[in-house]
């Protein structure tokens, strides 16, 4: 006759749980989940991770307790347990850290322009245009360096070889030709 679960130990309970008995791995949850959830939650304070992880746990002693059961091991059952948490726990923080590497994906606006915008975009960018084809050659490459191509006065004063007061200068007089040309 086979002994009462209360009297089995830790093994003889995934052995039961290996042959399919609901109750030997309900008794195996009872008796090992404390301290399972202790040891989880000194190695991770996210309460959601660790429910995961214990569920993965259980479900993975479910389905995998026969190779426990038929192995020859000299390890204990709860050491058993306790290595697949800790392998589930390796994975949720790798998952989380890859979900964490991974790029935010811009929003892109759902409304169309409205066709008056796309009118004076237009319109705005042929006046711009005009009123950079005015401005002398030096100014529009002080223009073309420090706006359209981000540089700051120091990278810009490197690039065309003048002096980083005289960028400063000419990017001052062009400032002011646009804005007479714009409005």
């Amino acid at each position: 006759m086979k002994r009462s679960l209360r009297a089995a130990d830790e093994e003889e309970l995934v052995r039961r749980t290996a042959a399919g008995d609901r109750r030997a791995f309900d008794e195996l949850y009872r008796r090992t989940s404390p301290w399972l959830l202790t040891r989880l939650r000194r190695r991770c304070t996210d309460d959601d991770v660790v429910a995961d992880v214990m569920q993965e746990t259980y479900l993975a002693v479910w389905r995998a307790a026969g190779s426990f059961a038929g192995a020859a091991t000299s390890g204990s059952a709860a050491g058993w347990l306790w290595t697949i948490a800790a392998h589930r726990l390796v994975d949720a923080f790798r998952r989380r850290a890859r979900q964490n590497q991974l790029p935010a994906v811009p929003l892109v606006e759902s409304v169309a322009p409205a066709a008056e915008d796309e009118v004076m975009a237009g319109r705005v960018g042929q006046e711009l245009e005009q009123a950079l084809l005015v401005l002398p050659a030096e100014a529009r490459q002080v223009l073309r360096a420090m706006v359209l191509d981000g540089l700051s006065v120091r990278e810009t004063s490197l690039l065309l070889g003048v002096p980083e007061n005289t960028v400063k200068s000419r990017a001052r007089r062009a400032r002011i030709a646009l804005r007479e040309a714009l409005s």
